[in-house]
């Protein structure tokens, strides 16, 4: 690999049309427990998960924590060997075509911990270079790039270059980790709760900063999070995921205002209001999550859900178009006939059109 290529981001195989990256039938369970007398168990933190980013969009993956969020992103970056499922990157299978060491300089990940995604030995410019060196740029060039990538997001480098992570607040140690993650000039970028342990002021700030770095570099996010303000705020799609399942997914407006299942539903009503006219009176859901080790069968959300009904607990629902573009629910009110007393009735068949003969 040239060095010219270290610093230009990884060609358009597809054009625009084609999703930058697409995840089909991915899957990982992790075995626990086990021994010598004991049964081992299976955690299934992602199960059969389907969706696609598509170019210069922001996709939000929320849910409650243990939904399996952060293992599907460790799964596409290849953190995480899958049981099952294709990753496809701009049209081209991942560990096929697509080797995972250009999935790597293509996907970059940004994580929650600032401070344990560094290398305290290391200086802040040392750790922004050190990725374009190992893959063949020019140490004088890869220190350059590293400084000036620190004044694009908003650090002098003549005053924070020769720093350690332990000289840096939370919110410079998050814009070192963004620094570097743009070093390889990805096409994609994961942020997994990249803001979430941040001040709100400084939060604010940060994702300001990843809106301006995605116009000007044309970036890709996959953006997960469980502060549905922020998802709200910066993506244009939202995935809903449930133990391990997505629920329903869509463009960020309607699934704002229009939510169709029970459990984002519950997530919204749970946000809090600027209002203090409108405070939360009762918990809009209750219980705990079920072991994942061993879910519920039919709909995972049934034991919670005040809606369920026998046919939730029998059959799993399927992701079902609600009527508004690109809008999904795996729901049994949602699906129509799906035995539900809330379904909708099925559509009439289209009648077939016979001409007569002339």
């Amino acid at each position: 690999m040239s060095e010219t290529d270290v610093l230009t981001p990884t060609a358009d195989v597809g054009g625009p049309q084609q999703p930058l990256l697409e995840v089909k039938g991915l899957s990982k369970h992790f075995a626990v427990g086990g021994s010598m007398f004991g049964k081992r168990s299976t955690v299934r933190a992602v199960d059969d998960v389907n969706f696609a980013v598509h170019k210069g969009e922001v996709l939000g993956i929320v849910g409650e924590s243990g939904c399996g969020k952060s293992t599907t992103a460790r799964l596409i970056i290849g953190l995480i060997e899958p049981d099952a499922g294709e990753i496809i990157l701009d049209g081209e299978l991942v560990g096929s075509t697509v080797s995972l060491r250009d999935m790597r300089r293509a996907v970059q990940m940004v994580f929650q911990d600032s401070y344990a995604s560094l290398n305290p030995r290391l200086t802040i410019e040392d750790t922004i270079a050190f990725g374009p060196t190992v893959h063949g740029l020019a140490a004088d060039k890869a220190h350059a790039r590293a400084r000036d990538l620190l004044a694009k997001v908003g650090l002098d480098p003549a005053q924070f270059a020769q720093r350690y992570p332990h000289e840096m607040s939370g919110g410079q140690r998050q814009r070192i980790n963004i620094a570097r993650a743009l070093a390889l000039a990805p096409r994609l970028v994961i942020l997994d709760e990249a803001v979430s342990a941040l001040d709100k002021s400084v939060e604010a700030q940060v994702l300001n900063l990843l809106i301006d770095l995605k116009d000007e570099f044309g970036l890709t996010y996959l953006f997960i999070s469980h502060d549905l303000n922020v998802v709200r705020f910066i993506s244009d799609k939202v995935v809903v995921m449930y133990l391990g399942e997505i629920v329903e997914a869509g463009p960020v407006e309607a699934l704002f205002t229009d939510a169709r299942h029970p459990y984002t539903r519950a997530l919204l009503a749970a946000m809090p209001s600027h209002d203090p006219d409108a405070r939360t009176q009762e918990a809009p859901i209750a219980g705990d999550p079920p072991n994942p080790i061993d879910p519920p069968p039919g709909c995972r959300f049934h034991t919670r859900c005040p809606f369920a009904e026998a046919v939730c607990s029998e059959n799993a629902p399927r992701l079902t178009a609600t009527g508004t573009a690109g809008h999904s629910t795996a729901c049994h009110m949602v699906e129509p006939a799906s035995g539900h007393t809330k379904a909708p009735a099925p559509a009439p068949a289209e009648q077939e059109i016979v001409e007569c003969p002339t």
